[in-house]
């Protein structure tokens, strides 16, 4: 397995390195950048369609740097120099659990300051540089788009709060026994803890702007599914955890032409350290090969397929709302079935067990059939007016 992005890079290129940036980060981070780049254009067709309209704000030109913006800065820039420092003066120990050092307290407090002092500075010439005589008041034209930058980043922190509090709440005996451990580890992020929170926030912030609400949450809908795919590429690079339960069957005749790791796979070498076949035995899972449904790349799969339909069905739903509706459909549906081959802790309701995710997953369903009908519904009602 690769739980380093360097691993990877040696095992294609046999070119050496030691650099401790985790698969499964970097493939969140490029599953961003995807998601970004189709929610522009999707915002950017939308206006052009005339479905979304740019707006005019005013903002004063020639001030002098605020004491907000100052702060602001020396914050953001203290935060930086406080774990980029503390990474390089302590190299050696990071490299072995870097999500974990960056949730952590640790940090240089020297590099900290240093860096929060620069980042003042620069805030500061950069007013004094555009800074008039008198203060003036103008208007600028904000598109859309222009919105999605703030967006993205909103969905960012706002996912990963999610889904380390959806994670945490999974498992409630181990948050009990160590709720410390479990809320600031590296480790453990629960997707739809992420989408929920993440995309609530955006959701509320596209409110506040006077955005149309039905029309943004369409422009992101394939860039969601992409991006879920894009993610579950790194669960299975790094193998976090995220497998599915024992798959000691031999593999079909039938698929016989593909790697045997697409049909069932024991993850050597992954992120968590574990031995699968120990793993098994301890959870009171039977297995003799200690091979699991390798259940990310079946995710990635379909989360491919679901983008592409979603893709090109984009400019034939014109209902407002109702293109995110069937992204909710597909995605629940998806989530249910993989959940069937997956580890996961039950919950037991109403004399039922169930995961998390398949609860979720079910919501998610009926929340997207009902928006199909409502959707549909009331753009009928609109056209006919």
């Amino acid at each position: 397995m690769f739980p380093y992005l360097s691993d990877l890079v040696n095992y294609l290129f046999g070119f050496s390195f030691s650099f401790p940036l985790p698969m499964f980060g970097f493939m969140v981070a490029l599953a961003f950048i995807a998601a970004n780049y189709l929610f522009v254009i999707e915002m950017k067709r939308k206006e052009a369609d005339g479905l979304l309209s740019s707006s005019t704000i005013k903002v004063i030109k020639g001030a002098k740097a605020s004491t907000s913006d100052l702060i602001s800065n020396g914050v953001y820039g203290f935060i930086l120099g406080f774990k980029i420092v503390g990474i390089a003066l302590n190299y050696n120990e990071v490299i072995k659990d870097l999500p974990g050092y960056v949730l952590s307290t640790q940090g240089s407090l020297i590099g900290g300051i240093g860096l929060a002092a620069v980042m003042v500075y620069l805030k500061y010439r950069e007013a004094e540089k555009e800074r008039l005589p008198e203060p003036k008041e103008v208007e600028q034209v904000m598109h859309p788009y222009q919105h999605v930058g703030t967006m993205t980043f909103i969905a960012a922190v706002g996912g990963i709060l999610g889904a380390k509090l959806f994670d945490a709440f999974e498992d409630l005996e181990r948050l009990a026994a160590d709720p410390i451990g479990v809320i600031f580890s590296g480790s453990g992020l629960s997707i739809y803890g992420g989408l929920i929170i993440g995309g609530g926030a955006v959701v509320y912030y596209a409110y506040t702007k006077k955005l149309k609400l039905a029309h943004v949450i369409d422009a992101c809908a394939p860039g969601l599914m992409l991006a879920y795919g894009i993610g579950r590429i790194g669960c299975q690079l790094a193998g976090d955890g995220d497998w599915g339960v024992p798959n000691d069957a031999p593999m079909p005749d039938w698929l016989s032409f593909l790697p045997q790791w697409m049909w069932a796979f024991d993850y050597p070498g992954n992120v968590n350290g574990v031995v699968l076949l120990e793993e098994f035995h301890q959870m009171g899972l039977e297995s003799i090969t200690g091979r699991a449904w390798p259940t990310p790349f079946y995710e990635t799969v379909m989360a491919f397929i679901i983008f592409g339909i979603l893709w090109s069905i984009r400019k034939k739903l014109t209902a407002p709302g109702m293109l995110f509706s069937v992204y909710l459909i597909f995605n629940g549906i998806e989530r249910f079935l993989i959940e069937k081959i997956r580890i996961n802790p039950d919950y037991h309701i109403l004399g039922m067990q169930a995961t998390q995710a398949e609860i979720i997953a079910v919501l998610m369903v009926l929340a997207g059939i009902a928006g199909v009908w409502y959707s549909h519904k009331l753009h009928q009602q609109n056209t006919s007016l």
